[in-house]
Parts: C-alpha cells; sequence; structure tokens
C-alpha cells in the first residue's frame, strides 16, 4: 500500500509515476486526498469538543461547590459527548474508506526501470549459456513426456480438468530431485527453509497484494474464509505479518516449498499444452526481509541465487529487467529469469525476483528495529522463484532430449535420483 504522507507531500508525483504503468490512478490518488482533508477537519472538530469537554468538566466542581444547578451544563456535555460519539464513527468511516481506495492502487515503479508497454519493453541484462544445436527436429517436452509414458494430462483431464497433470515414474521422481536439489541448494547459500501451510487467510492474501485485486484468480475455500495459496511468498511474507522483527541488519532469508493453485483467469487461450501455465504447480520460493538501505543489494543477490541452480544444471537462460508496463501489482522493480525452451524457439520465464520496498510491510505492518534504528520503520520485502519446478522439468526434458526420445539426467540432479543417467522407455 502507498504511503498517504507521500501522496500528500507530492501527489503529483505519485500520479506521474503509476502513470508508468500506463493506467491512471489520478481519480483514486484525487479520492484519497479528499478523503484525508475531510478526516483532517473532522479531526479538528472533535479535538476543539474534546478540549471544551475538558474545560468544562474543570469547572463543574466549582459550581457544585458554589451551589449552583449544573443540570444545563450536564445536558450540554452529554450533546457534546454525543457529537463527539457521531464523529469519532464518521472518522472510522472514513478511515475504511482510505483504505479501500489506496488497497487497489498498484506500488509506484523504481525510477531506473525502463518505460514501456508490455514484455516488448523488457530489458535485457544478460545471457548465460549457449541454446543447444540439435542435429535432429527436436520436440515439445509434452511430447517427450507422452511418448516416454511419464506425463499424463489426459487422466488428470478426467479426474480434475484441464491443466492438472498426472506425473508417472521417472517424472514424478524427476520433479521430486528437482525439489530437494533446489532447497539443499539454497539452504547451503543461507536460507532457512521453511514448509508452509497451503491454505492462508484473507488478512495474509491482503498483505502481500493479492487482494481484493486478484480475488477472480484466486482460490477460494467454499464457506470459509481461506484461500488456497498461488504461491509460498504469502504464508512465508506473513510469518511476520503485525511484527516488530528485532534487530534486523543482515536480510532475513526463507526458502519455501509449496505446491501453488492459480485460477489464470486472464490466461484464456495461453500455454495451453504442457507444465508452463497450470492450475496447481510446484515451486520453490525465495523470501527475504531486508533493511530500506539494503534491500536493492539484496535484491542483486536474490537473482543470483535463482539463476545458480539454472547454472548447476546447465539450462541456458537470460535475465530481464522488468518495463514499468509488464510489471507485476506490488512490485517496485523486477528481474524475470527467462529458460530456453527448444521447442518454443525462446526464452520462457521460470523465475520473477522481486523489490516490492515497504508497499507490502505497510498493508501486513511488518517493521524493524536495530542499532541504526531504535525507532521502528518498515521493512523492505522481497521474493522471487528459486525456481518453479514444472518449467524446470519442461526445460530439462526439452534441453536435454536425445534423438532416441531418451532424457539425460543433469549431473546435478543424479545424487537425488539414485544415480539415474537416462529417462528411457
Amino acid at each position: 500500500m502507498l504511503d498517504i504522507r507521500v501522496i500528500k507531500e507530492n501527489p503529483e508525483k505519485v500520479k506521474a509515476s503509476l502513470a508508468r504503468r500506463n493506467k491512471s490512478f489520478d481519480a483514486e490518488i484525487d479520492k484519497v486526498l479528499a478523503l484525508d482533508a475531510e478526516r483532517r477537519e473532522l479531526i479538528g472538530k472533535t479535538e476543539s469538543l474534546k478540549a471544551e469537554q475538558n474545560a468544562v468538566s474543570k469547572k463543574i466542581p466549582q459550581m457544585k461547590k458554589a451551589g449552583e444547578d449544573v443540570s444545563a451544563v450536564f445536558a450540554e456535555m452529554k450533546k457534546i459527548a454525543d457529537t463527539v460519539k457521531d464523529l469519532d464513527a464518521k472518522l472510522r468511516e472514513i478511515d475504511d474508506e482510505i483504505a479501500a481506495t489506496l488497497l487497489p492502487i498498484p506500488n509506484t515503479p523504481n525510477d531506473k526501470i525502463p518505460d514501456g508497454l508490455d514484455s516488448d519493453s523488457n530489458l535485457e541484462i544478460r545471457r548465460v549459456g549457449t541454446p543447444r544445436e540439435f542435429d535432429f527436429e527436436p520436440k515439445a517436452h509434452w511430447d517427450i513426456g507422452e511418448n516416454l509414458g511419464v506425463l499424463d494430462p489426459a487422466t488428470a483431464a478426467k479426474v480434475t480438468g484441464a491443466r492438472f497433470h498426472f506425473y508417472r515414474g521417472a517424472a514424478a521422481k524427476l520433479e521430486r530431485a528437482i525439489m530437494n536439489f533446489f532447497l539443499d541448494t539454497h539452504s547451503e547459500r543461507g536460507y532457512t527453509e521453511i514448509f508452509p501451510p497451503y491454505m492462508v487467510n484473507r488478512a495474509s492474501m491482503t498483505g502481500t497484494g493479492q487482494l481484493p485485486k486478484f480475488e477472480q484468480d484466486a482460490f477460494k475455500v467454499e464457506g470459509t474464509d481461506y484461500f488456497l495459496i498461488p504461491t509460498a511468498e504469502v504464508p512465508v511474507t506473513n510469518m511476520h505479518r503485525n511484527e516488530i522483527i528485532d534487530g534486523l541488519d543482515d536480510a532475513i532469508k526463507y526458502c519455501a516449498y509449496s505446491a501453488c493453485f492459480r485460477a489464470e483467469a486472464g490466461s484464456a487461450g495461453r500455454d495451453t499444452r504442457g507444465l508452463i501455465r497450470q492450475h496447481q504447480f510446484n515451486k520453490v520460493e525465495l523470501v527475504k526481509f531486508a533493511t530500506p538501505e539494503k534491500s536493492y543489494e539484496e535484491l542483486e543477490s536474490l537473482t543470483r541465487d535463482a539463476e545458480y541452480v539454472l547454472e548447476k544444471l546447465g539450462l541456458p537462460y537470460r535475465v530481464v529487467m522488468l518495463c514499468a508496463g509488464d510489471l507485476g501489482f506490488s512490485s517496485a522493480m523486477t528481474y524475470d529469469i527467462e529458460v530456453w525452451m527448444p521447442s518454443y524457439g525462446r526464452y520462457v520465464e521460470i523465475s520473477s525476483c522481486s523489490n516490492f520496498e515497504d508497499y507490502q510491510a505497510r498493508r501486513a505492518s511488518i517493521r524493524f528495529k536495530n542499532a541504526e534504528s531504535p525507532k521502528p520503520r518498515l521493512v523492505h520485502t522481497l521474493n522471487g522463484s528459486g525456481v518453479a519446478l514444472g518449467r524446470t522439468t519442461a526445460a530439462i526434458l526439452e534441453n536435454y532430449q536425445n534423438a532416441d526420445g531418451s532424457v539425460t539426467i543433469p549431473e546435478a540432479l543424479r545424487p537425488y535420483l539414485g544415480g539415474l543417467e537416462k529417462i528411457t522407455l
């Protein structure tokens, strides 16, 4: 959530920054300013009436002592008290309306990210690895999986519906091996492993920015106020909701495996085959809590940590900085890591690494203090996929496929598969 003080100090700058997302939020900003002005006026009236109450209440003992009739004074005091009560109720309504107006407004983009309408304007930062040149016609991962009998979307469609998969045999073991490899690698690099709940409450979804804006993309548990998580970012970030983190100097770093659930309401017709865009998928998530002074340094290291596992797997990839028009709702700056997919003939997103600055922390009331900042301040939150498991499985099937239909297992994963070197018929 945006800081209302920043909005009040320079509303035109905030409007211009939000306009870089290629949508105007001028009306919402103006509404917040109008509500805040009304709020300040009501506070002034309330304080004036309360001061009058205090002054009169001090006179009452003296009036009684002098034998004066105080009934009229008490009647006036009750009238003032009723007015104050009504004004306080109105203030609560305005506070709720300000919050309701602010919550759907996205974060302001960092000044350093490029302008642009969509992914065509994203800025390539680096490429790592060279896409393999095949001496045969490479197949798509869904065909490879079907031919090997290890991916079964047809049975999943019967059991559940479209955009679900059964993994069989070697594919199930491969995805589990990838998960363990990612968790072990990130733990070795200083992340504390978390195994979170797969359901969270409305406050948690609101705290990280999924609600109210993206409720249509969420799976809500009927008859409850619980939601299936779209990413482990939600439960892990909310571990510190309504807390003050004491002694935060170096970043707190968590890694977490979870299943993820997304309705993908806005993606009709996109990536309908294979493992790229599923309603249920597996992911290892990286989450950081950092001081404002160090958060962009932490974003760089977080991105490198996500890249590291792809390098260990020998998968070609590139890193792009998202333009303002392609930026996620809560993010101030995002790097996407895109893995090479031979069947697509292009790089496909496999991780997004973002700095939300204090946007999520303000919504979730996550603060910190340390020797340099003894007064609690809002923390900066960051997260990134470390990385998506299904897309990694797809990338391995495509990049490591062989002419005979088999798939070579990357060396980094073989210890997790009992030394298995190939998936064969």
